[in-house]
């Protein structure tokens, strides 16, 4: 149940972090991604921000000797760039670049009531599942 409630806490603290920031916002996200038109920088802040927190977590992990509620840390153990990742986060950005949403900020806007971040969370569910039917047919 606490772990339970912590992922409650967690997600409604992030996406009241995505709603302040505006990244629920696709023109602000667009604006700070045209670096070459009329570029708007303070969505900076926001990724200087998530590297400061992410750095102090990651410094809280390693001293600690188990997570406060999980038995053991679980950190991702490959390192290698492949095809697969790459070719991955290219369509990610592709798609964060036209559309101004990622799934996290998508699902944030949903409190909105708007349908653009309905549209995109379709596609992209759409998209996932036609990806995980080409993967199983490749394995």
């Amino acid at each position: 149940m606490k772990t339970k409630l912590a992922a409650l806490l967690a997600g409604a603290l992030f996406g009241l972090g995505l709603a302040i920031s505006q990244m629920i916002n696709p023109e602000k996200v667009i604006a700070f991604l045209d670096v070459t038109g009329n570029w708007d920088p303070s969505l900076a802040l926001v990724l200087a921000a998530a590297v400061i927190v992410s750095f102090i977590g990651f410094r809280l992990a390693k001293i600690r000797v188990s997570p406060l509620l999980a038995p053991v840390f679980r950190a991702p153990t490959r390192t290698d760039l492949d095809r697969r990742l790459l070719s991955g986060a290219a369509i990610f950005g592709m798609g964060w670049g036209l559309a101004g949403y990622c799934p996290g900020p998508a699902i944030a806007a949903l409190a909105i009531g708007s349908w653009e971040p309905v549209v995109f969370l379709l596609a992209m569910t759409a998209g996932s599942l036609v990806m995980s039917r080409i993967d199983s047919r490749n394995t």
